[in-house]
């Protein structure tokens, strides 16, 4: 078990303020401050600086808040194993291309036997690893960039980005240039999300911004995305299973550039989360790697 200060750590660690902290853990700010002065006697550190009146960890604490997660994560799941539970639950994350156009079909699979649940959260890579911080996810399988130096992960599989346009669109079927395309008007994801990072990462090594378009217009909805593209002169950038998902739509390439990028199984470290990968990929047909 978990000592209680612990827990009271990883809360300040959440609101960065003391006063927030006690209000939420129903405390007084003493009890808080007296809870992360016994944690900072016991690992003979400071985990908390004050910049100016803005609080700050440290590098120890932040060693702590990763064992600590992780931990909290194998004492939840060692609760459920005792629980004797007759479901096991697998809490899996996805980012909107491989949630909505990767994994669609295959979650079909959970429905055909009795002992398997599944709880599925589709969202953004920002949002995704905040569940998983905070034991809400098993694991996520991320599309976009991550600290690969704070988190285990896996390959899941790699997938072509692309040019994506309407088949009535000047650029279907061709190879186009930077320049061309800063005439279009972009519509791109929102921030947080890994398709919009990639293609950030992509202008910023050609040295461009997104502020190098004519237009651009922001919408989080792939569904709503692909409307737009088939229904207005406009362009946009995503994984090559969106692209597939509507006849009516067509590739285009930049400078002749192949673009593949990694989707990840993300989770913490420390944990036995990579059995619940192993668990998920069997019931989905995975190939394992």
């Amino acid at each position: 078990m978990l000592d209680y200060r612990i827990h009271t750590f990883l809360k300040l660690c959440d609101t960065m303020n003391y006063h927030k902290t006690a209000e939420l853990l129903h405390m007084t700010q003493p009890a808080v401050t007296h809870h992360i002065h016994f944690l900072e006697n016991e690992y003979g550190c400071k985990l908390f600086t004050y910049d100016g009146k803005i609080l700050k960890k440290t590098k120890e604490a932040y060693k702590l808040e990763s064992y600590a997660r992780s931990a909290k994560y194998n004492e939840d799941v060692l609760k459920n194993q005792i629980k004797e539970k007759p479901l096991i639950e697998l809490r899996i994350g996805a980012t909107k291309t491989i949630g909505e156009y990767v994994i669609a079909e295959n979650v079909k699979s959970f429905f055909d036997t009795d002992n398997y649940t599944l709880n599925l959260i589709v969202d953004n890579t920002e949002h995704l690893l905040f569940l998983l911080e905070h034991n809400k996810l098993d694991f996520a399988i991320i599309e976009g960039f991550f600290d690969k130096e704070k988190y285990n992960y896996a390959l899941y599989k790699e997938e072509p980005f692309v040019g994506i346009c309407s088949k009535n669109h000047p650029f279907a079927q061709k190879n186009v240039s930077f320049e061309d395309i800063f005439k279009e008007t972009l519509i791109v994801r929102e921030k947080g999300s890994g398709t919009r990072e990639i293609f950030e990462q992509i202008l910023y090594e050609n040295n461009f911004t997104l502020d190098s378009f004519k237009k651009k217009i922001c919408i989080s909805s792939f569904e709503i995305i692909k409307k737009l593209l088939l229904a207005e002169k406009s362009i946009s950038f995503v994984y090559e299973s969106v692209a597939n998902s509507d006849s009516n739509l067509s590739y285009f390439t930049i400078d002749n550039n192949t673009i593949t990028r990694e989707f990840n199984y993300v989770y913490l470290k420390n944990t036995d989360a990579k059995e619940i990968i192993s668990l998920f990929e069997n019931k989905m047909g995975i190939n394992q790697k």
